[in-house]
């Protein structure tokens, strides 16, 4: 049985009986009477905690790779072959396609002929020129005819080698722009590789908040399609120009990505702890209110709230620091301050410790 209700009941009863007894006199000392036995509010608390908590910066971009290249064939020509497919593997120097290059294979064994022969009459005339024989200007004629052909040789032979269409970096084929038979010209984009394992991201970092960051701070990352995994990233270097079309700092930060969990193109949300506070008094910022331009809450003692000025630090979430106001033992008020006063009798919950921060 519920004696503290009963009791409640059966003094409002004789209040009311009193009320009623001594007519409209007696008015003022029935409410006093009330006001005392106000049924208490019912409210949660909890304890202060001692934590670590950061200031951190919030921001958002797009991740994107930090080597991304177009692929193009250095030749015209028909595509005979291909070796690789979309969403493969290569390394660079690695022949993802060949064009027919039988005209090319031609004119490249052309020219070495004609090389070989000048060079064969060159190395005759050496002695020749030796002997006063052949005159000093038609031997160093001959020795430029040498390098020109060399030169024309060497032109073919790359030009032939270009029908192997080739990665120019390491990564992953991201798309296939040739099919077998197609005719190609020089400088028409075969394929598209992206190094996806080191990414990278454009943080813009406003005027006031500059002076809080330098290379070296590591940033976490959070993406829509893995929402309980955290990324880890490195800002590089920061922009010593602002931006004029929005006042901002460019900051470069590298992601690591050898897990391959993430794609460029992901939009990411970026938290940059700029600042840790150790040992510090925590409690939930849900807790905290402003009445009147002061900072307070409500604090629980003997069976009462009372309401409570406080200095407060850092903002993290759902966590804010307390630098002073408040003890560990204090009971915090988290659900019903809203309606309280100070003095307003509450039953409170018990206080129960969370962590808030860390």
């Amino acid at each position: 049985m519920n004696y503290r209700k009963t009791g409640i009941a059966i003094l409002a009863s004789a209040v009311a009986g009193l009320v009623t007894a001594c007519g409209t006199g007696e008015a003022s000392t029935a409410e006093e009477t009330e006001q005392a036995i106000v049924t208490p509010l019912p409210v949660e608390v909890v304890l202060p905690v001692k934590a670590e908590i950061f200031a951190t910066y919030h921001t958002t971009t797009t991740i994107s790779s930090d080597a991304d290249a177009p692929v193009p064939a250095r030749v015209a020509g028909e595509v005979v072959e291909i070796f690789v497919e979309e969403g493969d593997l290569v390394v660079e120097g690695q022949t993802l396609a060949r064009l027919d290059g039988e005209r090319l294979r031609l004119e490249m064994e052309q020219a070495r002929a004609n090389l070989n022969k000048v060079t064969r009459e060159y190395e005759r005339s050496i002695s020749l020129h030796d002997r006063g024989i052949v005159s000093s200007a038609s031997f160093e004629a001959m020795q430029f005819d040498v390098d020109a052909l060399r030169a024309n040789y060497e032109l073919k032979r790359l030009n032939y080698g270009y029908t192997k269409v080739r990665a120019p970096i390491s990564g992953v084929v991201v798309s296939r722009d040739i099919k077998l038979g197609q005719q190609v010209n020089s400088g028409d984009t075969a394929f598209r590789v992206t190094d996806t394992t080191n990414l990278v991201a454009h943080l813009k970092i406003p005027q006031s908040e500059l002076s809080k960051f330098s290379a070296g701070h590591e940033v976490e990352i959070s993406v829509d399609s893995m929402p309980d995994e955290i990324f880890v990233a490195t800002i590089a270097r920061i922009s010593p120009t602002i931006d004029v079309r929005n006042g901002t700092f460019r900051a470069t930060a590298y992601v690591n990505n050898q897990s391959g969990l993430l794609a460029p193109g992901m939009f990411g949300r970026f938290d940059i702890a700029y600042e840790k506070h150790s040992d510090a008094l925590v409690i939930p910022a849900a807790a905290v209110i402003e009445e009147d331009n002061q900072t307070v809450v409500y604090v629980v003692d003997g069976g009462a709230a009372v309401r409570r000025e406080i200095q407060t630090g850092i903002v993290d979430g759902g966590a804010i620091e307390v630098l002073s106001g408040l003890d560990e033992t204090d009971q915090i008020v988290v659900t019903g301050q809203g309606s309280l006063r100070d003095g307003s009798k509450v039953l409170a919950s018990i206080p129960v410790v969370t962590p808030l921060a860390g």
